[in-house]
């Protein structure tokens, strides 16, 4: 078995109130993907910010041995002098700069200050080359999609002649296809002899392609255990087994149970969009929604799946005050009765509410504290005359922060310095707040732990039972069919299917998600079944 490439040794970090990490152990071996699990708030991100130089040596206690080497990083430039690149989440591309100046930005091949762009045009495609991607080094980050983009992030770590590439939640923007593409470059990279860590909340991810995976909780490790003893044999480790050691417990039933609406009301439709259009904001020629009609019950969780640019998003932004597009058609009806939705202010005037998949662009203000984001939607709420009362949205934050166990030491706690699942549980309770009558979810749980995705789904629950309209748009199929009482499907901007929950499947649903709308179809809906 190859030795240790990367040992971490007690390492304890503390933040001013929070000790985030606590006598924290890795160890990760030559040529091995190894996985790091656990909770949103476990620890997992503050870890690879020690190891990677942007929480500098001396801010934390403990010991990191790389190559058996013991190192004290005082920045990341020197981890990646190292050989050690770290790739978040959040991707750090310049959009408007080609992939060449991306790829070597602030590594430069450079003389006397001048760069050579010959030898940087040649290296970079080189570079892109190994990565799977044909596209010129010419080409802007603006003009590819984000699959591609995570490619290049990876092609830049390369170009830094990377030993140990530290991935964090790489595939979570990506769609199936371009997520399978790069765990199939993690798995080449580990046969050229380059060591990986994967954070990762897909647990069938992590068994596809991992070694090893160590499991945080609470900012301790709790356990390391191997995934496969050998590059070709079977996974040794069940994803129950990883969430038992992630969450401490058995969760029996990854879907909690639904407890029906019994309003007098119930089964009426509370929500509807009729032939809905819309154009894209610079080539108005082209319709990323092209005449949809959906309803939605009241008490009902209505599903729209599709891959991506089949409009999801699109739609549910354009509905929301129009917040994309440009609008060619269609009208929007609360409770039968039409209404107007042309600003965001208009659409939340009328009970509408939306959870953006982007809550660190557009669902939350990070610079500023819990109590101020939960109460923002809605601050006539927490005002008298038309001043905000600081001690009523206080005690409402409170309210929130104690029903949606939202892990942070008080309200008055920045919204940036979160984990991920918190955040999502902030943007959720702000919404909440705002008391809508139909509730958008858009993609709700993205890179969110378990644990934290099992408290959303039963918020979610409960709006439902409340008889509130939810309308879930997921990547997940398999959490469309455990949280759904009809699914939509949606390809190339068009309805293409309308799916009861006992006739769905996955196979079902990727049919019609890989399908044109067809002239096929029945009359009430203008849906295939």
């Amino acid at each position: 078995m190859p030795g240790p490439v990367l040992e971490m040794r007690s390492i304890t970090k503390t933040f001013p109130g929070v000790k985030a990490l606590s006598d924290v152990r890795l160890t990760v071996r030559e040529g091995e993907i190894h996985a790091v699990c656990g909770e949103n708030g476990a620890g997992k991100s503050t870890l690879m910010k020690v190891l990677s130089g942007v929480h500098p040596h001396g801010s934390y206690d403990g010991e990191i041995v790389f190559r058996g080497e013991t190192c004290a990083f005082k920045d990341i430039r020197a981890s990646e002098r190292r050989g050690i690149v770290i790739i978040h989440q959040e991707l750090a591309l310049v959009p408007y700069l080609s992939l060449a100046e991306n790829i070597f930005l602030g590594n430069e091949h450079a003389t006397r200050g001048v760069i050579s762009w010959n030898d940087t045009l040649g290296h970079a495609g080189k570079l892109l080359r190994r990565v799977g991607l044909t596209d010129s080094p010419h080409t802007r980050i603006a003009d590819i999609g984000v699959g591609k983009q995570q490619l290049v992030e990876i092609a830049k770590a390369l170009a830094k002649e990377v030993k140990l590439l530290i991935l964090d939640e790489p595939t979570a923007a990506l769609n199936d296809e371009d997520s399978a593409k790069l765990l199939t470059l993690l798995l080449e990279f580990k046969a050229q002899g380059i060591s990986c860590i994967l954070i990762s909340h897909k647990l069938n991810e992590i068994r596809r392609v991992a070694d090893s995976v160590t499991i945080l909780r609470d900012g301790r490790t709790i356990e390391t255990l191997t995934v496969r003893a050998a590059a070709d044999s079977e996974p040794a480790v069940s994803e129950d087994r990883i969430i038992r050691g992630m969450v401490g417990r058995d969760l029996d039933n990854r879907f909690p149970a639904r407890t029906p609406y019994e309003g007098d009301d119930a089964g009426e439709q509370a929500f509807s969009v009729s032939d809905w259009t819309v154009h894209h904001p610079i080539d108005q020629q082209r319709k990323v929604v092209d005449g949809v009609s959906l309803s939605v019950g009241r008490g009902e969780i209505v599903g729209i799946a599709g891959l991506m640019g089949a409009g999801r998003t699109e739609l549910a932004m354009s509905v929301f005050g129009r917040s994309y597009g440009r609008h060619a058609g269609g009208t929007v009806r609360l409770g039968g009765r039409e209404i107007s939705t042309r600003t965001v202010p208009e659409a939340v005037g009328h009970g509408l509410a939306y959870v953006t998949e982007d809550r660190k662009t557009y669902g939350l203000d990070l610079g500023d504290d819990i109590s101020r984001n939960i109460s923002v939607a809605a601050l006539p709420k927490v005002a008298r005359r038309g001043i905000v009362s600081e001690h009523e949205e206080t005690r409402v934050a409170e309210r929130f922060r104690r029903t949606m166990n939202i892990k942070a030491p008080t309200v008055f706690e920045t919204v940036g310095r979160l984990s991920g699942g918190n955040q999502q549980k902030v943007v959720l309770s702000k919404w909440i707040f705002a008391g809508p009558e139909v509730l958008i979810l858009d993609e709700p749980t993205r890179g969110i732990d378990v644990g934290a995705k099992y408290e959303i789904y039963t918020v979610i629950n409960d709006l439902a039972a409340q008889g509130k309209a939810v309308v879930f748009i997921s990547s997940e199929l398999p959490e469309l069919l455990g949280m759904c009482d009809r699914i939509y499907t949606m390809a190339a901007g068009r309805l293409t299917g309308e799916v009861p929950r006992a006739e769905a499947t996955q196979e079902v649903l990727m049919r019609h998600m890989t399908m044109d709308r067809s002239p096929d179809t029945d009359r009430e809906g203008g849906l295939p079944r």
